[in-house]
């Protein structure tokens, strides 16, 4: 069998050879000013579907610790007015107890019956504190209307809801972004003069506290000295949650992190390049190119007749 060899061949031949040196090079050069392995799916669409979803995985986490970092923000301005309210409830006990004290006198007991209304207004205000964003704390759901108000009687009621809101800050995991206002400030429950069990809300107490210190109402003195201890403690249970959960995000901020950086440690591993090796490559495909070039070169220049020569 004869085997034609012609120009056209040594051509073509060359060509592809150059063809496939270049494309090496330029592969090469393109990952080492980018610093990864893989620059588009065909490279290694295997490598290339893994690095899909790794960065898929990376992006669940990110937007489960920025989720963190909003029920954070949250947290603590509900601990912040539930600190504030504590310390309030404490100065309007200890005028409660002063209030009781036989020395003082019906003017005396009409003094600090104007500073507990007033302590009274501040802890509304505490109560329909807002967020950042202008959201009320304790509403509930009803972020959007204040948590506490006026019925048509004039007596300060909850207007919000006992819903509690959720966010999700894991692949398991849901955190309480809220504390509704009626679990903060308890209703509570009052025998009246006919032995009868009644509800009575929170503000409604504090309000009934002042007018029996101002009409020096002594019986109804000590209910509510009574009554301002359960409602105390109310104040520092939902305190409490809030410490329990802010330690919650502590904690799973350290469970993402730990699970994000094994997740950019596999990706580090899939994607990023090795400069070392990637160099000795680029030099090696250089000399292959040069080479390849000398000798295309060279050949180029042959003919049938210098042979013949």
């Amino acid at each position: 069998m004869v085997m034609k060899v012609s120009t056209s061949m040594f051509f073509d031949k060359a060509s592809k050879q150059l063809g496939s040196i270049q494309g090496s090079l330029a592969k090469t050069q393109e990952q080492l000013s980018t610093g990864k392995q893989i620059n588009k799916p065909s490279d290694e669409p295997d490598k290339a579907s893994l690095i899909t979803r790794l960065d898929s995985e990376l992006a669940r986490q990110k937007s489960y610790q920025g989720n963190l970092k909003a029920v954070n923000i949250r947290l603590q301005a509900e601990e912040t007015a539930l600190k504030n309210t504590s310390n309030v409830m404490y100065r309007f006990k200890e005028l409660a107890v002063q209030a009781g004290n036989d020395t003082l006198s019906p003017a005396d007991r009409r003094t600090l019956s104007l500073e507990m209304t007033q302590l009274k207004e501040q802890i509304l205000s505490l109560a329909n504190s807002q967020d950042s964003n202008g959201n009320f704390l304790f509403a509930g759901s009803r972020v959007g209307q204040a948590p506490f108000g006026q019925d048509a009687k004039g007596r300060v009621v909850y207007q919000g809801d006992q819903s509690r809101m959720v966010v999700p800050v894991g692949d398991n995991r849901r955190m309480n972004l809220n504390i509704p206002g009626s679990d903060a400030f308890v209703h509570l429950v009052r025998v009246d003069d006919k032995g009868n069990r009644v509800g009575v809300g929170f503000f409604q107490a504090l309000s009934d506290m002042a007018n029996a210190v101002a009409t020096s109402d002594r019986p109804n003195i000590q209910r509510g000295i009574k009554e301002l201890d359960r409602m105390q403690q109310g104040i520092i249970d939902a305190n409490a949650q809030v410490g329990t959960d802010m330690n919650v995000v502590d904690s799973q901020n350290s469970v993402l992190d730990e699970i994000s950086l094994r997740l950019k440690t596999t990706l580090s591993d899939v994607q990023d390049l090795d400069y070392t090796e990637a160099i000795t490559k680029m030099n090696k495909d250089q000399l292959a190119l040069e080479a390849a070039q000398s000798s295309f070169a060279k050949i180029s220049k042959l003919t049938l007749f210098s042979y013949i020569n």
